[in-house]
């Protein structure tokens, strides 16, 4: 049984130091012109420094180009994709075809892993993606455990399943933050709107809080509760999941380099030692998560023991 790939979301070049430090086997950058919902802003030079450190520790480096591309930003792209080219990064995160249609068209050898965030959903479509191109498909969220398992026993990429962290809910590329504090009177710089996380959607009759920011690529609604699996891997450890992600976006660099460190702990026990071994710690990790867990962030094992309803 292969050991899975502790995927993590780092928030700059300094924090991936102490993210290889705490076990991250891979990790997600980029900047958001280019890519969605990231922990933290990559330039060019960033991710070329970044790609220096991963590679020289063994480790890879997967860059984010899974906005939603309007013409407007092709010749950007193409610029990009160029420059990920050169330095050598070890994948391209993608959603819009127009990535597949660019990386085709320049030449580009760099892998590609689907991403489409809520869509990936069933089998047929991982592995149409990879006879393009795809070697590894991103699952959405929001499916069951046995839906997961149906996925990764029919394809033929790789698989990526989210284990910890927030789960995107609503993505719209208007500025609906701005538009509501024009409305209001108010001037909010977008650049800060990000790194304000009391930002929130407040839901009375369900009382829940729905972390919100805005962004180049719109508006970002999050769910109230964190995604949490980290007693709950066995099934996705048998099923031979090749890609267990933290999302660590609106988390703080401390918080994420926890646990990242917790997890790594989980999969070696299991992998290095058995499942008892695994066992005997998963609840005291679980434990040691909670006591940093911010309070207004509830965790969850999202959907992935949630029947679904055809």
């Amino acid at each position: 049984m292969k050991k899975p790939e502790l995927l993590v979301t780092p928030k700059s070049v300094d924090h991936i130091k102490a993210l290889i430090e705490a076990g991250a086997d891979a990790f997600v950058i980029g900047e958001q012109k280019f890519g969605l919902r990231l922990a933290g802003e990559f330039s060019v030079n960033d991710v070329e420094q970044a790609t220096t450190i991963i590679h020289e520790a063994g480790k890879k480096v997967y860059v984010a180009v899974n906005a939603i591309f309007h013409n407007d930003r092709l010749d950007d792209l193409d610029e990009y994709l160029k420059e990920m080219q050169r330095i050598g990064v070890d994948a391209l995160l993608f959603g819009d075809p127009a990535v597949v249609m660019a990386v085709r068209e320049l030449g580009i050898t760099i892998p590609l892993h689907w991403n489409p965030e809520t869509i990936a959903t069933n089998w047929f479509q991982v592995n149409y993606w990879n006879e393009r191109g795809a070697k590894r498909a991103v699952l959405a969220r929001e499916l069951s455990l046995d839906e997961v398992v149906e996925i990764k026993e029919n394809a033929k990429a790789e698989i990526e399943v989210q284990i910890h962290g927030m789960t995107a809910m609503f993505q719209s590329k208007r500025s609906l933050l701005g538009n509501y504090f024009l409305y209001r009177g108010e001037v909010m710089e977008i650049e800060n709107r990000k790194e304000n996380k009391n930002m929130f959607l407040h839901d009375k009759e369900r009382k829940n809080k729905y972390p919100i920011y805005e962004d180049l690529n719109g508006t970002h609604i999050f769910s109230p509760n964190d995604m949490c699996l980290i007693d709950e891997l066995t099934d996705l450890f048998e099923a031979g999941i090749d890609s267990l992600k933290f999302d660590g976006v609106l988390q703080t660099e401390e918080y994420i380099t926890t646990v990242t460190n917790c997890y790594r702990q989980a999969i070696d026990a299991y992998f290095d030692n058995g499942e008892d071994a695994y066992d005997e710690i998963k609840d005291e990790l679980l434990e040691k998560i909670k006591e940093i867990q911010p309070a207004i962030r509830p965790l969850d094992t999202g959907f992935i023991y949630k029947e679904t309803v055809y």
